[in-house]
């Protein structure tokens, strides 16, 4: 059934799918960066813009089974954190067409994991310094500055940042995921000492040798027994929610290419200021 003219369409049910941003770390960097992989849109609208994977959801799948069917179908990772990031919507979003909300999913996917990722000339990874020169397609800009900004806030957590890093890890690797998330230097005694401080990472009994530094422990992520009441910050406010929302938006901003635009640095400041 066509729609006659524009504001016939935004008054129809909107149209119902599912994006996923997938962040990494590159295996690649010395010194360690964030990365995620995008698809090139084939049609229109925003024909040849890079754009988040994603998919339709269907009445046979549950809406996380919908995410990972769309990641894994696109990129052929198999994430072993995914979980749901907000719903985006909103008559700016259809470009003229129906109205379209998004499911947004978020995994983070650890070194041995990104091995799967299956390259293609349509599917590509971009480090996070890279988004400002992209054509990015929709709100999907946004919605990355969103995500990052969400994965800021949780990154004093050592279970987030060992699931970017793998199952095992030593403190000087883990170090690094901290480094490459925030965008800053940490001084890496204080960085040992509160981490084991935490009571949430354990020796494994294996050891590492990392260039020219001597062996060094080999650990692993331990949930603490009281950390259900630990006050993670998914579990966000309406307060604090709209403030998430509106920091995105401005990093998102100062990713858009053009002129006027603001650096990656920029961008980089508001999200770690979150």
């Amino acid at each position: 059934m066509g729609y006659g003219n524009v504001s016939e369409r935004l008054r129809q049910p909107p149209q119902v799918g599912v994006s996923v941003v997938i962040l990494a770390l590159d295996p690649d960097s010395e010194h360690g960066r964030l990365w995620l992989p995008l698809v090139r849109r084939v049609r229109q609208p925003f024909l040849g813009c890079w754009a988040l994977p994603g998919g339709d959801i269907r009445g046979d799948r549950t809406l996380a089974q919908s995410a990972y069917e769309a990641l894994e179908s696109t990129t052929d990772l198999h994430p072993s954190y995914l979980e749901q990031l907000h719903a985006f919507g909103g008559p700016d979003r259809s470009r003229g067409g129906l109205p379209m909300v998004s499911i947004v999913y978020w995994a983070l996917v650890g070194e041995a994991e990104a091995g799967d990722f299956a390259e293609r000339d349509n599917v590509r990874w971009f480090p996070e310094s890279d988004l400002p020169s992209l054509d990015i397609a929709f709100d999907h800009r946004e919605i990355i500055a969103y995500a990052l900004a969400r994965l800021r806030t949780r990154i004093e957590y050592p279970d987030i940042a060992a699931r970017l890093v793998g199952p095992t890890f030593t403190l000087r690797q883990l170090h690094g995921v901290y480094e490459a998330v925030t965008g800053t230097v940490l001084d890496l005694p204080n960085f040992r000492r509160k981490m084991l401080a935490s009571g949430e990472i354990e020796e494994t009994g294996e050891t590492l040798r990392e260039g020219r530094h001597r062996p060094a422990a080999v650990y692993r992520y331990v949930p603490r027994r009281d950390a259900g009441e630990r006050p993670y910050a998914y579990a966000l406010t309406g307060d604090r929610l709209a403030e998430l929302d509106a920091r995105a938006r401005s990093a998102a901003a100062a990713m858009s290419p053009g002129p006027g635009a603001s650096s990656g640095d920029d961008a980089l400041s508001a999200l770690t200021t979150v």
